[in-house]
């Protein structure tokens, strides 16, 4: 049964393929560059130099995003997405190694971007390619790994259901042994002997946080077995966000909820959110000078409307909005409702197709607040809904944002049902636990299509 699960991914395993594959991709786009540029085939000295070069920083920026590993649970998406990242690096890097060695002259740039577009779409081709064999393999039964698996009988069912939902994976149950207490030593010996003679690969350990001494016990009996062991703990009901495996104060911790905003990720995001957020800005002013005069010219009072939100890490913050409501004074915060007579014909256009949101771009360039991330709530809201939502307050992990995954999915303007205000949260905690640089130009993508003019928005 072994040698049944056992296919070609598992002799040849990316690891040693794929960076060969990598580095052929280079050096063929490279020749095929060369071609359609220049027209002839013998290449300089110093562009098969550059070729090697390229090649190298590929290999290796990739071994160490990873790229070369778990591609038996990453989506294609994931992977081209990590690819195009080496790609763009590889890129700035050649296009600076060659700035600064004063040998621009020697090298055309026609060349260099053809090599790095010829090569990506080799090398992301080969992946799609190998993906697809594999995983059709997986769903025909071959290439699988056998797992066994160990823990209470509630816990198997739900990673089991896991399993079988995602075949592509490729894992099939080769036996289970169901735990409901401490283990003893009859037991244990059982558990070894059947993961021998079923011929698992990989034995999971499925149990709640309260039983976890038993995985001590577990693991030692095991410990003349080759087979790969993970555990599973059961968080049962908790919410969490962004978690992950880490090592602290040189431990291994099960970090819970942390913020995905932190080292690269950061100063991705600060990037994008400068490019991006100064562009706009730049586009908008004309816009914005023109509804400040509109303002002035059809009700008294100032432009802009100033309120303290809940930032990044609960740090307040001023935000900036376009007035859209007559000079009034209120107890507390009341949300906007449909009708609400405070709110100016103005304002009421404003509203609805969000212009009034236009001022926060300032925010993002003072680095408050992010062009995508979960939307600001006034303090009150705050101190009202956290005790009333769980997990409401880790919403705050990251920078507000001017959009969000909530708003392009339909929860956006007044919350006037608990219901809706968990929803809203369902989706800024989804938001923070899979953000990507890609997954925010989406976002951007859909608000411009189709969450501007919302009428849940008055």
């Amino acid at each position: 049964m072994l040698n049944n699960t056992k296919g070609l991914a598992e002799r040849y395993p990316a690891q040693l393929i794929i960076p060969f594959i990598d580095a052929c991709a280079i050096l063929s786009g490279g020749w095929l560059a060369h071609f359609w540029r220049f027209g002839n085939i013998p290449l300089p000295e110093r562009v098969i130099l550059a070729m090697v070069i390229m090649a190298l920083l590929v290999v290796m920026l990739n071994s160490l995003l990873g790229g070369y590993t778990r591609w038996r649970i990453t989506s294609n998406l994931k992977l081209l997405g990590r690819l195009l990242l080496v790609w763009l690096v590889v890129g700035l890097l050649a296009t600076s190694i060659i700035y600064f060695a004063d040998a621009a002259q020697r090298y055309s740039r026609f060349w260099i971007g053809g090599t790095l577009l010829l090569s990506f779409v080799m090398a992301s081709s080969v992946r799609i390619a190998i993906q697809s064999v594999l995983r059709g393999a997986r769903l025909r039964g071959r290439a699988r790994r056998l797992v066994f698996l160990v823990g209470p009988g509630e816990h198997l069912v739900r990673v089991a259901h896991g399993m079988r939902s995602s075949p592509g994976e490729g894992y099939s149950i080769a036996g289970i042994e169901r735990l409901s207490r401490m283990p003893d030593d009859a037991w244990l010996e059982r558990l070894a002997r059947r993961v021998t003679d079923l011929g698992a690969r990989e034995v999971w350990i499925c149990v709640p946080l309260e039983m976890g001494t038993t995985v001590r016990s577990i693991f030692y009996a095991l410990r003349n077995h080759t087979v790969e062991i993970r555990f599973f703990p059961a968080f049962r009901d908790m919410s969490l966000l962004n978690h992950r495996i880490s090592e602290v104060a040189g431990h291994y911790a099960i970090d819970l909820s942390v913020s995905p905003m932190s080292g690269m990720a950061k100063v991705i995001k600060r990037l994008e959110d400068f490019v991006i957020g100064g562009l706009i800005c730049i586009l908008i002013f004309p816009v914005c000078v023109g509804i400040a005069i509109c303002i002035k010219l059809t009700s008294p009072g100032p432009v802009l409307f100033k309120q303290y939100r809940t930032g990044n890490n609960g740090k307040c913050f001023k935000v900036y909005k376009f007035r859209s409501m007559e000079i009034h004074e209120e107890e507390g915060v009341t949300q906007a409702r449909k009708g609400d007579p405070r709110v100016t014909k103005l304002g009421a256009f404003l509203r609805r197709t969000s212009l009034d949101e236009l001022p926060q771009f300032y925010n993002v360039l003072q680095g408050r607040m992010s062009i995508v991330g979960p939307r600001p709530h006034a303090l009150a809201h705050n101190e009202y809904y956290k005790d009333l939502v769980e997990s409401y307050m880790r919403r705050h992990k990251v920078k507000p944002g001017i959009t969000g995954w909530a708003q392009v999915n339909g929860f956006r303007g007044e919350t006037d049902t608990l219901d809706k205000m968990e929803r809203r949260v369902e989706y800024d905690l989804w938001y923070i636990d899979n953000w990507s640089v890609w997954l925010d130009l989406r976002i951007i993508a859909l608000t411009i299509f189709k969450g501007f003019i919302n009428p849940n928005a008055y």
